[in-house]
């Protein structure tokens, strides 16, 4: 079963690039007492994700923010290297936080997964975006399987 609005975030260790090297970050202490507009992309430097997802919330980072958004933060089933590699590459930094699910704890215990092996992705998270206010859901988007459209930086930004 997937979480959904009202719902407390699941307690889950994310990581993130620094330049000490990868720290891990408490999901409870990082969602904790702001509002965080999150998205999920099946993959860094994927087709859909490198060319309108990211580029729509670091287009979009002014705009999130003059409605209440205290940061925002992209999350994938990939190594904090390879996100922090695509933050620089994408021209994220000081922008969209990069979260790495490495392992896929987070995106399952949100019910939020995808079957990506036929393309030799294997289970990853599935796309969707959120507005999370001091740990809990308070809007929630999933797309359909292979659609972009609900989770996109310009629908969030209308339903704020």
């Amino acid at each position: 079963m997937s979480i959904k609005v009202g719902d407390k975030l699941p307690k889950a260790t994310l990581v993130k690039a620094t330049p000490e090297g990868p720290q891990p970050i408490d999901s409870e202490d990082y969602f904790g007492g702001r509002r965080i507009a999150l998205f999920s992309v099946p993959g860094a430097f994927t087709p859909t994700c490198s060319a309108r997802h990211l580029p729509g919330y670091i287009d979009r980072v002014d705009e999130l923010k003059g409605k209440g958004v205290d940061e925002i933060a992209c999350i994938a089933v990939n190594d904090a290297f390879v996100m922090q590699a695509w933050a620089e590459s994408a021209g994220a930094a000081g922008k969209v936080t990069m979260l790495a699910d490495g392992n896929g704890d987070f995106a399952r215990a949100l019910g939020l997964t995808m079957d990506g092996s036929k393309f030799g992705l294997g289970e990853r998270g599935s796309r969707w975006s959120a507005i999370v206010n001091d740990g809990v859901v308070e809007q929630l988007h999933v797309e359909e399987p292979g659609a972009f459209n609900v989770s996109s930086a310009d629908y969030l930004i209308e339903r704020l």
